[in-house]
């Protein structure tokens, strides 16, 4: 399982890359290997909202089962990976790099304070 060192957990298997005061946000490795072979994404938020922390802002879909992505911070939307949903299956072999879900610019970057570092969400991951 791979935890890069430089990025945020929630113990709902979402990462987040923090870059000045944006977001960058996705599933984890583990996520994805919980799901298996991932078929569908669908992005549910739109550039320009201003969402709440643990807002709904994507579903993952594999031949097993299905997943909400939750936002890990509060923050409006300045991205969205539009390639995502016509590619689902970067979430299995990329889910740190091209799979990345959306951008936000954070509301409260003390929100950031919350979230595990790579050895916490290792430790959750095997708990």
């Amino acid at each position: 399982m791979n935890i890069p060192t430089n990025l945020k957990y929630t113990n709902t298997d979402e990462w987040v890359l923090v870059d000045g005061n944006t977001a960058t946000i996705g599933v984890t490795d583990h996520a994805q290997e919980q799901l298996s072979d991932v078929v569908f994404v669908e992005i549910t938020v739109n550039v320009g909202d201003k969402l709440a922390k643990k807002t709904t802002i994507a579903t993952v879909e594999s031949v097993k089962a299905a997943a909400d992505v939750n936002l890990p911070v509060s923050g409006k939307v300045i991205a969205i990976n539009e390639d995502l949903p016509q590619t689902p299956e970067l979430v299995n072999t990329d889910p740190y790099g091209k799979a990345w879900m959306i951008k936000v610019e954070l509301d409260n970057p003390a929100e950031l304070d919350a979230l595990m570092d790579a050895a916490g969400y290792e430790k959750h991951t095997k708990e």
